[in-house]
């Protein structure tokens, strides 16, 4: 194809393809254990980072990547202090990460100008320094899922039975915030900040409405989470589109269609079999009785 003659292309197809991978893998745990909007709340504090060393001149995509991590340690934290309220630690960490970027903006005018590839992503224009991290990012979020899938699982379905059973609760939750907050940072040069939730939660979302087991849905959302990037890249491309904002509704006409596509295939079921047999239908994923230790 013409397109991959360009150096620039070919960055972004192989930062999108890996970033695809490992932010669906995310997806999916994020939305089992009820923590979708943590990835949004993350993004916009990565913002702060970004205004920060956009007024301190260093580099906004490593502050911009220190303080999402920093954001996901906080997150955590807060999230302890209100153990019956958790959704309130995302409410806190995002006020303070929102506004933070805003006085950091207002600080030096001539920052607004470039703000919108942070905002909206401008993954044509990823260079050497910024794949570097993705790899980064990707190597080790891979290898801490990798690692700890089995102690993953448990804390995400029963997280009660997870310390029962000894397992330190308390700690890989921790890992699981800073891996997200590294995901977050290094997913922002593709779609930016204000759509970086959505290449992390439509994939997931739509791998959870179909997949029986959890396995499943783990493989499913990385394929849409690819096919996505991939299909977003071509017809940005194509139609001179933004890169980011096409991505993003890509994989919502990917979701609708597969809802859409879901329910007549029930439809279709429920006429042809008897209505005790649609009870055997499954409402999302469910726990993977191969993955039990």
């Amino acid at each position: 194809m013409e397109m991959l003659h360009y150096d620039f292309m070919q960055r972004a197809f192989w930062a999108g393809g890996i970033i695809a991978l490992l932010a669906s893998v995310l997806g999916v745990y994020l939305m089992l254990r009820r923590q979708a909007l943590m990835a949004d709340m993350l993004s916009h504090v990565s913002l702060a980072g970004v205004a920060g060393g956009a007024y301190l001149k260093i580099n906004p995509t490593w502050t911009g990547f220190v303080v999402a991590v920093l954001g996901s340690i906080a997150v955590e934290y807060v999230r302890r202090s209100y153990k019956t309220y958790s959704e309130v630690s995302i409410a806190i960490i995002m006020v303070g990460g929102l506004s933070s970027a805003v006085v950091l903006m207002s600080l030096n005018p001539s920052v607004n100008k470039s703000f919108s590839s942070y905002l909206f992503g401008s993954i044509v224009a990823v260079n050497a320094n910024e794949l570097a991290l993705i790899v980064f990012v990707a190597l080790a979020g891979g290898l801490f899922f990798i690692l700890f899938r089995r102690p993953l699982y448990q804390i995400t379905f029963d997280e009660e039975t997870a310390k029962t059973n000894g397992l330190p609760v308390k700690w890989i939750s921790l890992l699981f915030s800073i891996v997200t907050g590294m995901i977050v940072a290094a997913a922002m040069p593709i779609v930016g900040v204000l759509l970086v939730s959505s290449l992390i939660i439509l994939p997931a979302a739509l791998a959870i409405r179909i997949a029986k087991h959890f396995r499943t849905a783990l493989l499913l959302a990385m394929l849409i989470g690819v096919v996505g990037v991939f299909a977003g890249l071509t017809a940005s491309y194509e139609i001179s589109t933004p890169p980011g904002g096409t991505i993003a509704l890509v994989l919502l006409l990917l979701l609708l269609l597969g809802i859409g596509l879901q329910k007549l295939y029930r439809r279709l079921i429920k006429k042809s079999k008897p209505s005790n047999q649609n009870q055997e239908l499954l409402e999302g994923v469910q726990p993977d009785p191969t993955w039990k230790s």
